[in-house]
């Protein structure tokens, strides 16, 4: 198999494992902290990762040969998928589902202007068919449009961008080195975040979004590290499927992939 057709591949896998850890943290958003949720995960990857470097006598490395760029990744995972996962508190799963996948209509804008990837016609087309089914689900109008419907937009654009940057710096990090770099920018800004709005603010009264990232951490849930540990794991091989798919294979060829994900969110 070609680049792109072994990117196609972990595409599907990695959407896969996505799909199962949405259903879980969605799951959980009733009692649970999101930023526990991104804490736990972040230091349960991380771990997962340096296990995997041991055993496979790989040397433990989560430095960058581009610091700047590892962070920025990083910040954008996490702004991206808070948005994300606060919207799944707000509309529901299909929905928010549905509108993070304008993202390869972003992946592509990204891919030309970043990398100078050439966008065939066919590939602009399955894009364009793409787009044109969000926005039949947002029917944008002052009387239906709901605020909540940006958040997966956000997440989408972030999330675009990440990956092309991470295209940008494979010939120096690895897949790996990649991945370290979002679970731990994401326990160390999750713990910043939690730190400060339980200084600044009271969660008593706010709408459910909002009460979702402000939440007191709760270890009363006997089934929480159980929870956290499948999260991460598949959180873990999914972000790996994605980061090596976009490096082996182009993104604007293989961006369009990620629409089965749709697919799952309406089964769910």
């Amino acid at each position: 198999m070609n680049g792109n057709q072994v990117g196609i591949v972990l595409i599907i896998l990695g959407m896969s494992l996505f799909a199962l850890q949405d259903v879980l943290i969605k799951s959980m958003a009733p009692t649970a902290s999101l930023m526990q949720i991104l804490f736990f995960r972040g230091v349960i990857g991380t771990i997962l990762l340096s296990l995997f470097f041991y055993f496979t006598s790989r040397k433990i490395s989560f430095s960058s040969s581009y610091p700047i760029t590892a962070i920025a990744r990083g910040i954008l995972f996490f702004v991206g998928f808070t948005s994300y996962y606060v919207s799944l508190t707000l509309i529901p799963l299909a929905e928010a589902t549905s509108l993070f996948f304008i993202s390869p209509l972003f992946m592509t804008i990204f891919s030309k202007i970043i990398l100078k990837d050439e966008v065939g016609f066919h590939r602009s087309g399955a894009i364009i068919f793409g787009f044109l089914g969000i926005l039949f689900i947002i029917k944008p109008s002052f009387v239906t449009f709901n605020w909540a419907m940006l958040l997966p937009i956000l997440c989408a654009v972030t999330y675009s961008l990440s990956m092309i940057l991470a295209k940008l710096t494979s010939a120096e990090d690895t897949s790996f080195q990649q991945t370290s770099h979002i679970y731990i920018s994401n326990f160390l800004l999750a713990a910043v975040t939690s730190f400060v709005v339980s200084y600044l603010i009271s969660y008593n009264g706010t709408n459910a979004g909002l009460e979702f990232i402000v939440r007191p951490f709760n270890f009363a849930n006997k089934l929480f590290l159980f929870y956290m540990i499948i999260i991460s794991i598949f959180g873990t091989l999914g972000i790996l499927c994605l980061i090596m798919a976009y490096r082996v294979g182009s993104p604007a060829a293989n961006s369009p992939c990620e629409y089965i994900f749709l697919i799952y969110a309406l089964l769910i």
